[in-house]
């Protein structure tokens, strides 16, 4: 049987060290929960890692293909509620990934999980394995990984990743699928009024040429703008063109990057949106890491990497120092201002329960709502907006140019 080496805290808090005997990780760490010992590092000897050539799992390096790109995250939250699915079933963990590893398509993910499978099967634990694999799992999987592995409740904890998982995908969906509708009507309406201005206007242009008209300013001003989208079209292109070159050159600096995000925050209707989502997604990734035992300096650090939004990530760090040096997490939080009062309230509730990750999960969850809300609101709203802006502009062509029509018609009649 296998050799583990291991750390541990005993009820003292002094570190302990030993060997154990165990078929696998998860085996040997219920082994060490059962001596009334918490573990905090366990792999498998050395002399033990030395067989990987001869393992049964090696010739499923055969087996990669060549794979370019990502992992979609829709992907990568199919495959943790599976995997949650069958770690609760009671499988091993080396098993569970090579069914689904098995299950899958030649790609990025399934290479990945070959590699996994072959080096838990060789004595790391999952999230060591994992953690080689930056580019498809996260510092939040892995930390969520481990912790459920030093606790002896992974399963427990890849539920609740594939529940944190799914949810965030369910909210960008949301978002995603609110904007489809508005961005499909502006596109088809500027193509309209692009046609309108380079196919029609000229041709009154020319009309008003033959007659010699002195035409009103509105008309002049319709011309102006035909004549620079017939002839001047690739300016327009090169004035977008380097306003997003110099947005991206700005987001790429640290301060930059902050104006951008605040200025982001402060646009109305779409301020709130991004702001309680970023809130949602920070409560609710912090709540679930604490309720996974990630100690929470190490969790708000997690937290901070994954907030989106440089105003919220500079927030946590304050937090994070200021608990750091002894303060509860409401007051620095509401010192930042990123939080409204009943975000801080509920936090402050809940540190003094005892349920501080409970409390986060619940405040995400109102802001879920929120931004729900949010979104519905947007989309009734963009729509007589969009109605308004293409009657007005539609409404000044016909203006600018019937008012010489009319001018002209007059004269003929006189």
């Amino acid at each position: 049987m296998p050799l583990f080496k291991f750390e541990a805290m005993n009820a003292q808090g002094q570190t302990v060290k030993d060997e154990v005997e165990a078929s696998n990780s998860e085996e040997a760490i219920q082994k060490i929960r059962a001596r009334n010992l918490f573990p905090t590092n366990v792999s498998e000897k050395a002399a033990k890692k030395g067989k990987k050539g001869a393992i049964p799992g090696a010739p499923a390096k055969s087996r990669k293909t060549m794979a370019m790109g990502g992992v979609s995250a829709k992907a990568l939250t199919t495959f943790t509620r599976q995997l949650s699915t069958l770690q609760d079933a009671g499988l091993p963990v080396v098993r569970s990934i090579k069914i689904l590893e098995g299950q899958m398509k030649p790609g990025v993910l399934k290479n990945c999980l070959i590699d996994v499978a072959d080096d838990v099967e060789s004595g790391s634990t999952l999230s060591e394995a994992m953690a080689k694999h930056t580019k498809v799992f996260d510092k939040l999987y892995i930390n969520m990984i481990r912790a459920g592995e030093i606790g002896g409740v992974l399963d427990q904890i890849l539920q609740r990743l594939a529940d944190f998982r799914e949810k965030s995908q369910r909210l960008k969906k949301k978002i995603i699928g609110a904007m489809i509708y508005p961005s499909v009507v502006i596109l088809v309406a500027g193509g309209i009024l692009v046609g309108i201005m380079v196919v029609i206007v000229p041709k009154f242009e020319k009309m008003f040429g033959e007659f010699n008209m002195t035409l009103p300013a509105p008309t002049l001003a319709l011309m102006a703008v035909s004549n620079f989208m017939q002839n001047q079209w690739y300016v327009g292109l090169g004035i977008i063109f380097g306003l997003v070159v110099l947005v991206k050159a700005v987001g790429a600096t640290k301060g930059g990057r902050y104006l951008i995000d605040s200025i982001k925050l402060k646009i109305p209707v779409f301020g709130v949106i991004i702001s309680k989502g970023t809130i949602s997604r920070f409560t609710r990734t912090l709540g679930v890491l604490i309720s996974s035992g990630v100690p929470i300096l190490e969790a708000l650090a997690i937290v901070k990497e994954t907030a989106g939004n440089a105003v919220v990530a500079r927030a946590i760090n304050n937090v994070h120092d200021s608990i750091r040096e002894g303060e509860s997490l409401a007051d620095p939080l509401a010192q930042s201002k990123i939080c409204d009062d009943m975000v801080v309230n509920m936090i402050e509730v809940g540190e003094e329960t005892g349920d501080l990750d409970k409390m986060l999960v619940k405040i995400a969850d109102t802001y879920d709502d929120d931004v729900d809300a949010a979104v519905s609101s947007m989309t009734s709203l963009i729509e007589p907006v969009m109605i308004v802006g293409l009657g007005g502009c539609v409404g000044f062509i016909v203006i600018a140019l019937f008012m010489p029509l009319i001018k002209l018609m007059g004269s003929m009649g006189s």
